[in-house]
């Protein structure tokens, strides 16, 4: 049974691949660890010149799916249709310069699966919100990051509460958020944040992931 999309899922948003581990790491552990803290969606982002391809990614895939089936919360695949559909998982997100989202919306059409979209400027919100079938925004980098090599520049905290007002759908903003600064993130109304390295770089991730939910409780 998939997960139905509610804006409540955005406010603990972990996002992941086997890219942003350190050595002693493995991504099913720290998902675990993640889950039992309280994490409200998981996407599996599996990217950059050493992610998994074909059978190892899937396989990695099915096992992240079942943790996250088990604990009710959403499992959504980064920028692969093919592997989201062949798995049923619950939610697909796509870049401005991934897939087309024409093409995934039309791909989806007749199952429940989810669809999220990158927009972090005026011309992609208004873009977006053309199409009743995307149910959520992602939005950033909010502050700079090095979780992702291809990040686009900063947008920061006025841009963001833009956007939230030009949009409607729910906006998780995403990029450079930490413990530090997280709550300023709190006026632009947005529903929540999504972050890589705050979970995965964390000394006690049940503490950083009841930091998360307190700001958009």
């Amino acid at each position: 049974m998939s997960v139905t999309f509610e804006p409540g899922l955005l406010k603990a948003y972990f996002v992941a691949g086997t890219q942003d581990l350190q050595p002693t790491q493995s991504l099913p552990g720290v998902l675990t660890d993640a889950i039992l803290a309280g994490i409200t969606a998981f996407q599996f982002r599996e990217k950059g010149p050493n992610a998994l391809k074909g059978l190892a990614k899937r396989q990695l895939a099915e096992i992240l799916q079942k943790k996250c089936k088990a604990a009710n919360i959403p499992f959504i695949i980064d920028d692969d249709l093919e592997l989201a559909m062949a798995i049923d998982a619950d939610g697909i997100h796509v870049g401005q310069d991934d897939l087309s989202v024409q093409t995934v919306l039309s791909r989806v059409r007749q199952r429940r699966m989810f669809v999220g979209l990158s927009a972090s400027n005026a011309t992609e919100i208004e873009n977006a919100n053309q199409h009743e079938r995307i149910a959520y925004i992602g939005s950033g980098p909010i502050f700079p990051t090095t979780s992702k090599a291809d990040a686009d520049p900063v947008i920061g905290i006025p841009e963001l509460t833009n956007l939230v007002k030009l949009s409607n759908k729910p906006i998780v903003a995403i990029g450079g958020i930490t413990e530090a600064n997280i709550a300023e993130l709190k006026p632009t109304g947005v529903s929540g944040a999504a972050v890589i390295s705050m979970i995965t770089r964390s000394d006690d991730v049940v503490h950083t992931v009841a930091t998360m939910k307190e700001v958009f409780d």
